[in-house]
């Protein structure tokens, strides 16, 4: 093999990079990973986190990924900032192309994660501040409220169906006069009585000065327009992978996300995916470590037996 840059390359800075990381650095490879932004991914504008073990009190999505930044940097791993362009994978060394130069790998792990899908009225500005999109991670903060929910598929409404759980009443926006979950989730969020569906209506914006105190509506049909009062609103109307700079290079679902095996290797040997970018069933901060655990360990032993 010719000469190479590192054995390990990462992509992303996020829970699953650093812990990618971690991992790599403690097992003593030349690894570097780069972050096109600030470390820690998503979670940095996740206010309060109470679901990952061993934080009982819970811990800011910050504080979090500043104890994981620190703890990977103690041991060695190089953090870059710097944005992939594009990937060469048809060789046995993987390039990657940067904005100002190309780096050569014999393994990779890609991390970079997705993004919420977003529809425009003004969510940015509430994130961590009543807008959420992870009822698993943010219910709880709504224990006897009234918050609102858009969207009409599996997720919206199992999601809803979660937040009853804890809220007092929870608005379900759809834009059309049918569900289109699965008739069993239909069935359940029909039953609930916590649980009040706004028919072929859409959000047309947010209220509040600190945070979320009502979400506009409007009615596609009438065009009547009202303002709900709530304490927050979740969005689920799909996410989208960060992998942009892909190109093809590896095999991904329907939906733009990474396939990947049980070792979570991709369709090509030596690059592997790990978190919310590859195709999974849930995107956790703690399923997002589990997956760069496999997936830096899978790298090791790639390496040696070249």
């Amino acid at each position: 093999m010719t000469k190479t840059d590192y054995d390990l390359v990462i992509i992303g800075a996020g829970p699953a990079g650093l812990t990618a990381g971690i991992y790599a650095a403690r097992a003593r490879m030349n690894v570097l990973l780069l972050e096109k932004a600030v470390p820690g991914g998503q979670i940095l504008v996740t206010d309060w986190i109470e679901n990952y073990p061993g934080f009982p009190e819970g811990i800011s999505g910050y504080d979090l990924s500043e104890k994981m930044k620190i703890q990977a940097e103690e041991l060695g791993l190089k953090i870059e900032t710097a944005e992939v362009h594009s990937l060469n994978l048809s060789k046995e060394l993987k390039e990657i192309i940067l904005k100002d130069r190309s780096i050569t790998t014999k393994s990779l792990i890609i991390a970079s994660g997705a993004s919420p899908r977003n529809i425009g009225i003004g969510e940015d500005k509430f994130m961590g501040k009543g807008v959420s999109f992870c009822a698993t991670c943010d219910a709880p903060f709504f224990r006897d409220k009234t918050v609102v929910a858009i969207g009409g598929g599996d997720t919206a409404v199992q999601e809803a169906i979660f937040l009853t759980k804890f809220a007092k009443k929870v608005y379900l926006i759809h834009r059309r006069d049918e569900l289109r979950a699965t008739k069993i989730l239909q069935e359940r969020a029909f039953k609930n009585k916590k649980l009040e569906i706004i028919w072929d209506s859409v959000a047309t914006g947010l209220e509040g000065f600190f945070g979320v105190e009502g979400v506009k509506v409007k009615n596609v049909k009438t065009n009547e327009e009202k303002t709900l009062k709530a304490d927050g609103c979740f969005i689920w109307i799909g996410i989208l992978p960060n992998t942009s700079f892909l190109n093809d290079a590896v095999k991904t679902d329907e939906f733009g996300f990474i396939s990947v095996d049980t070792t979570m290797q991709a369709s090509v040997p030596g690059v592997y995916a790990a978190g919310d970018v590859r195709d999974t069933p849930l995107r956790q901060i703690s399923t997002a470590v589990g997956d760069a655990a496999i997936a830096a360990v899978s790298a090791e032993h790639f390496i040696e037996n070249l």
